[in-house]
């Protein structure tokens, strides 16, 4: 006999993870199932060398609701996290650079070098975005109502969020409208007047997205990685102490100190359905296990084009899901040196001594029209030839992820397009454009080659392949105005709810989105605690 669970989720990513916790807290019989060896999905630390514990996906925290930090009280489980000061740090092929600090004072003299008025309009710049973004927070725990197959409730809700735009002010709704559907290009070219300052800010509106600065939608992108508190401010991101699968492990140890199971290499095949209800899941080992309610932390696409079979779904929900767009562009390199980079436009005194770069988010994206040609490339379907990149180095705070003396680079490149024209993703391509990433570092960093002891590139494939990202997208899907919201995957399905009943979503492909958050799981498990009450 199959072993019965009350609650079964597919997929132990920290959004899974999220809601074990609160379903177990809440006295239920609790199973996650975890295809791969390590717990995390993309929110991961793997020990990819000897003595180096690398964060080989997501990279830095900062979305990471602090309810759920405190609700399932992560710090008792090793939960710690270095905030990241200063924040950038972007070099220019004219030898100057800028540094974006904690401390507005600070900044705004950073900026003043490149223009006055500039470091003159820059606090209301913050100002503006923290308004937005703190109206954005509080849409985060909320399920959306749904827009078609509504129902009382739904009048209700859509009635409350109107009244609650109106309190931003008809200055706020207009900004709000702006910044959900102009292009990250266009929004700060309205407030500022120098390049160099555009281009550092405009990096937080296309990492991760298949789009560049001049693609409409890419603003709210911005405002996105501006939200969150986890390091203490609105904004202010951090390095998590073990890597960032020491998120998913607190979050693991918090689940399994409620009562959770959780079992690793155990990669679900299907979902078992009968007369249109979940009522388990079937193992690639051919063992069942049955549930009252199924939750898929896993991508919309994955749910439910290869998890549940077609005949158990209408036409109109398969296309919709078949529409719903998750291609990523995006690339990850990993490195393993044996000295720190040596920036011109800011010189270390050795190569074994931590300077102020090596703590910020270094930034490889000397102008926007870079950037663009970047994702010009990308639209082509050809890896950018000249690349954008993003790089950090957490062992300038974390002393525990690698051998004494040594330390880890992790670089996100932009653009490397899932769908390549005349090419695949092989060993060969990977290994040039990561080299085409490496080159473009020693622009700025001469000594980058001569410090690298090992390194790793995982392309967009590879996210599909190993980490179960379809179309290599981290987000789970585009995080365009069509799909956000009660748009999230798809119209009329926005409550985490699927149309095959006890079956559930808490990923990132259901509102709000990606990132390592937790608010997906967190939503997903309020509303299924409520079915079940009912």
């Amino acid at each position: 006999m199959a072993n019965q669970y009350d609650a079964l989720i597919i997929g132990a990513g920290h959004n899974g993870l999220v809601t074990a916790g609160y379903l177990a807290g809440a006295g239920l019989k609790v199973v996650a199932l975890e295809r791969r060896s390590v717990l995390g999905g993309a929110c991961v630390t793997e020990e990819v060398w000897p003595g180096f514990k690398v964060s080989t996906l997501s990279y830095l925290c900062s979305l990471l609701q602090p309810r759920i930090i405190q609700d399932l009280d992560l710090r008792n489980f090793g939960y710690h996290i270095y905030p990241k000061d200063p924040s950038f740090f972007t070099a220019f092929p004219d030898g100057r650079h800028i540094f974006f600090w904690q401390d507005m004072r600070k900044t705004v003299e950073q900026i003043a070098k490149f223009s006055r008025r500039d470091a003159e309009y820059y606090p209301r710049y913050e100002e503006e975005l923290a308004h937005l973004a703190e109206w954005v927070e509080s849409l985060l725990l909320e399920t959306p109502p749904n827009i078609v197959r509504r129902r009382f409730s739904d009048f209700a809700s859509l009635g409350k969020f109107g009244l609650r735009a109106l309190k931003l002010g008809d200055d706020g709704v207009t900004r709000m409208v702006k910044i959900m559907t102009q292009s990250v290009r266009d929004f700060l070219d309205e407030r500022f007047e120098s390049n160099e300052i555009k281009t550092t800010l405009a990096t937080d509106g296309v990492i991760g997205t298949n789009g560049g600065p001049a693609t409409p939608g890419t603003a709210y992108i911005l405002l996105h990685h501006v939200m969150g508190g986890a390091a203490g401010a609105r904004g202010l991101w951090g390095f998590i102490r073990g890597g960032m699968g020491a998120i998913s492990n607190a979050l693991a140890r918090s689940a399994e100190s409620r009562g959770a199971e959780i079992r690793s290499n155990a990669e679900v095949d299907r979902v078992l359905i009968k007369d249109g209800r979940a009522y388990g899941v079937a193992l690639k080992s051919g063992e069942e296990i049955h549930a009252k309610v199924v939750i898929s932390n896993a991508d919309p696409k994955r749910t439910f084009l290869s998890l549940v079979e077609s005949g158990h779904l209408d036409e109109d929900f398969r296309r919709s899901i078949e529409h719903f767009r998750v291609e990523g562009s995006s690339f990850k390199i990993n490195l393993a040196l044996d000295g720190l980079p040596n920036f011109t436009a800011y010189p270390n005194k050795s190569d074994r001594e931590l300077n102020l770069p090596h703590k910020t988010t270094m930034h490889v994206c000397p102008t926007m029209d870079y950037v663009d040609r970047a994702w010009e490339d990308a639209k082509q379907g050809r890896p950018s030839t000249n690349p954008m990149l993003e790089c950090t180095i957490p062992t300038a705070y974390d002393d525990s992820i690698a051998p004494p003396g040594k330390h880890i680079m992790c670089i996100f490149a932009q653009y490397a397009p899932y769908t390549l024209k005349d090419a695949a993703w092989d060993q060969t391509l990977k290994d040039q454009f990561a080299d085409r990433c490496i080159d473009a570092l020693a622009e700025y960093a001469p000594n980058i080659k001569n410090i690298i002891l090992h390194r790793q590139v995982i392309s967009p494939l590879d996210m599909e392949q190993e980490y179960g990202l379809t179309g290599g997208n981290i987000f789970h899907g585009e995080m365009d105005l069509d799909q956000l919201f009660f748009m999230r995957p798809v119209a009329g399905w926005a409550k985490y709810r699927t149309p095959i009943r006890n079956l559930y979503l808490c990923g990132s492909g259901t509102h709000p989105g990606g990132g390592v958050m937790g608010a997906p799981g967190f939503n997903a498990a309020r509303e299924i605690l409520r079915d079940l009450k009912r």
